[in-house]
């Protein structure tokens, strides 16, 4: 029974009034947000309220293109999973939006100020913070050192104000009351005092995202925070992540979860190849047939056995396809080589 009196909610159902699809992570049932696009669910559909806005970015490495953006929009106050293939561009796309890589053409903007071109530092400043998959903690410095360096317009990093700590002795104070404050929400106060090198990888994941809080940041952004974490922290960090949410941030986060991605997230961006393919609920990106193609490959469904020849059967429609463009792609490559010859 709940403090009223009145029987609490059916799992998985929405709060009431809400008309909001509702999430479970260990015992804690969240809303998902709705109605974010203006329109179908196609790649590139305007939202509602963006934060961020790209436009046509993209980025080579020689003769690869890494990221091949057109137009894509993360809504504001949601949850966006950004999934694709290894090689999709996911990270690179993350480095490029976050000021740590520079790209070849395009613009984009955070909170209606344009990002290019902007230093990672002062992208942090504004408020748009990231984790990476590596984490990034100082392992000969203690966690709550760790902490203290997330936050901002530290007094005490002026040379000369540093010798005088009576000018920044309250800030650093103040600082490490908030730093205390974090880890005990993400359970790590107990290893203050520890060296960030003790703790597991699952620990240094929630101490990267704890740091990362110390700014106060409007955008959250993650780059695959469930890699390596050992399985009895997923439960916790799922919780974390939905946190920043309720506390009115935005979260955009690569992972390969696809469990962890349809139970937290209310938007769902994929790439493949570099370029967004899909995008959506995550009910309805998970059975797209490009998600399943750049996934899967565009012939999941024919016997590569029965094609090459290699197993005896009949050749279905699918496996004549494919080796019509098997054919084809042959005579291409043969038609440019007597070219070159020429």
């Amino acid at each position: 029974m709940t403090p009223d009196g009145e029987a609490p909610p059916a799992a998985g159902s929405a709060p009431a009034g809400t008309g909001a699809v509702t999430t479970a992570t260990g015992s804690i049932r969240r809303p998902k947000t709705t109605g974010l696009a203006k329109g179908d669910s196609v790649p590139g559909v305007a939202k509602n309220d963006p934060i961020m806005v790209i436009d046509n970015v993209t980025r080579r490495f020689g003769g690869l293109t890494a990221v091949d953006v057109d137009h894509l929009e993360i809504p504001r106050g949601a949850i966006t999973a950004l999934i694709g293939p290894n090689g999709a561009g996911k990270t690179t796309l993350f480095n490029l939006l976050c000021g740590f890589d520079k790209p070849n053409s395009g613009t984009w903007s955070f909170d209606g100020t344009n990002l290019s071109g902007i230093p990672s530092f002062k992208v942090a400043r504004m408020g748009q913070v990231r984790t990476f998959q590596l984490t990034k903690a100082l392992s000969l410095l203690t966690v709550l050192e760790n902490m203290k360096l997330g936050a901002t317009s530290q007094k005490g990093e002026r040379l000369w104000a540093s010798i005088i700590p009576a000018m920044w002795r309250k800030q650093d104070d103040a600082n490490e009351e908030k730093a205390m404050e974090l880890l005990a929400r993400f359970k790590l106060d107990a290893k203050a005092e520890d060296y960030a090198a003790s703790l597991s990888g699952g620990q240094r994941k929630l101490l990267e995202m704890a740091r990362a809080l110390m700014s106060d940041p409007t955008l959250v952004m993650l780059d695959e925070p469930m890699a390596g974490v050992n399985p009895a922290l997923t439960e916790s960090l799922l919780d974390h992540i939905l946190d920043l949410k309720d506390l009115g941030m935005t979260v955009l986060f690569v992972e390969h979860d696809m469990h962890m991605v349809r139970h937290i997230a209310d938007w769902v961006v994929v790439m493949a190849e570099g370029r967004v393919v899909a995008e959506g609920p995550p009910e309805t990106v998970m059975n797209d047939a490009a998600v399943i193609d750049a996934y899967l490959g565009s012939h999941q469904d024919v016997d590569l056995g029965v094609v090459t020849g290699r197993v005896a059967g009949e050749h279905s429609a699918a496996e004549e396809e494919l080796l019509e463009e098997i054919k084809e792609a042959e005579e291409a490559s043969i038609a440019e080589a007597e070219e070159e010859k020429k």
